[in-house]
This record gives C-alpha cells, sequence and structure tokens, in this order.
C-alpha cells in the first residue's frame, strides 16, 4: 500500500445538493471558525452562498449538474482535495445520478474523509485530524492497471 500526506492545512470540497444547501450552510455557519483554516473549494451555486454567507473565500468550480461534480472527482483523483462534506439528497432523483455516484466512488477510491450529513461532517470537522497531519493508506492499483486485457 501506497501513502499520502495530509497536511494540516487541508483542502475541503463542499457540495450540497438544492435541497441539501440550507443545511450545508447552516453546518458551515456553526463551524466558520475551524473552515477558516483552511482551503475551501465548491461547485458553483453552492461556493457562491457558502461565500455570500460566511465571507469566506472558496474557490467555486461549475455547478454540479454542469460538470463541478466531475471536477471535484478529477481532483480528488489527482490528490487534490483532502476531504469532502457532500450533502445529497436521499429523497429526490437527480439529473446528474451518475456523476454524483462516481464522486463518491472516486473519494472512496482515493481513500479521502467524506461526510454525507451533518453528524458526519461533525465527527469529521471536531477530529484532531483536522488541524493536523494525516497520513491516509491508499491502495496500490498498479496490478490493476497493468492488467491484460
Amino acid at each position: 500500500m501506497t501513502q499520502k500526506k495530509l497536511e494540516a492545512n487541508k483542502t475541503i470540497a463542499l457540495v450540497a445538493h438544492d435541497h441539501r444547501k440550507d443545511d450545508l450552510i447552516k453546518w458551515a455557519a456553526a463551524n466558520k471558525a475551524a473552515l477558516a483554516q483552511h482551503h475551501l473549494m465548491a461547485t458553483g451555486t453552492t461556493g457562491r452562498l457558502i461565500e455570500e454567507q460566511l465571507q469566506l473565500p472558496v474557490q467555486k468550480l461549475l455547478s454540479g449538474p454542469l460538470g463541478g461534480d466531475q471536477q471535484i472527482g478529477a481532483l480528488i483523483a489527482q490528490g487534490e482535495i483532502d476531504v469532502l462534506i457532500f450533502f445529497w439528497d436521499p429523497m429526490e432523483a437527480q439529473p446528474h445520478d451518475p456523476d454524483v455516484k462516481a464522486l463518491l466512488r472516486v473519494g472512496i477510491v482515493w481513500n479521502i474523509p467524506m461526510a454525507c450529513d451533518v453528524a458526519t461532517a461533525d465527527f469529521l470537522i471536531s477530529s484532531p485530524y483536522m488541524n493536523g497531519t494525516y497520513t491516509a493508506a491508499l491502495t496500490d492499483y498498479d496490478e490493476y492497471k497493468n492488467r491484460k486485457l
């Protein structure tokens, strides 16, 4: 297994479906001081709302349905995102459901901490690892990449 060292200053991706944006904004406001210690990225509308409400800088990508979820997934695969907070709506089908599933899948593949609800996000943000270094184990995919088809 290979490893990836997460530094004390993390890059946190923030994503929320329309019916969960208020939940994410409330959570982010309650954790503003902690989030201010990190680099924040978000899909378009979510990023704009967080930036306006919290007065914190947020690197904004495209809106989720326009490719923002895929952009975040690509950044996870490149090792550019350390933590994913993704408040998705389990009660409503999304037009970009395949992108949502792919984003969650790539987060698992690259073993990044992920929260999809307030309780798990609270556990993550309050973890001593959030403001310290952490060495994450990564699966070695060389055998998979070099397989004969």
